[in-house]
């Protein structure tokens, strides 16, 4: 298909010259308003978001003052937060109450001498800075299961 003779074939007439402006200058005008619009109504939306969360909150602090008003509440939370009793009661604190499975596991005793070893920690540090910065992959290491085999490194 010809371009030329398609181009050719347009005739345009005065209106139709004023009418392609109109469009375009009401594409120039509704775009950034209908952009602001949008924008305001997603900060609308927002806000009236934020708003239902503080009516949720206002609702809940009112019927914590609430509670706070009921002498029998204020009695059981000054018993169970600090531990406040009557005259002549005696109160009974439970040491260590948690089951076996979750108390701390002996540890071995610290020795008192202090061992050597057998490398120097500045050269075990250069050369470890310089095997990360040699290194092509790096591989996620997996706590609790010994590698298979020794990952190679780049100098080698």
């Amino acid at each position: 298909m010809d371009v030329r003779g398609w181009l050719g074939g347009i005739r345009l007439s005065g209106f139709m010259v004023i009418m392609l402006g109109l469009v375009v200058l009401a594409a120039f005008v509704l775009v950034p308003t209908i952009g602001l619009y949008l924008d305001q109504r997603q900060q609308i939306t927002a806000l009236e978001a934020a708003v239902e969360v503080s009516r949720d909150d206002v609702a809940d602090l009112e019927a914590q003052r609430g509670r706070w008003s009921d002498p029998a509440y204020i009695t059981t939370q000054a018993r169970e937060r600090l531990y406040y009793v009557r005259p002549g009661e005696v109160v009974y604190l439970v040491d260590n109450d948690l089951p076996a499975e979750l108390l701390p596991q002996e540890q071995e005793p610290v020795p008192d001498e202090v061992e050597r070893t057998r490398a120097d920690w500045m050269t075990q540090l250069v050369r470890s800075v310089t095997e990360a910065g040699l290194a092509r992959t790096v591989k996620a290491p997996t706590i609790g299961v010994p590698d298979p085999e020794p990952t190679p490194s780049a100098t080698g």
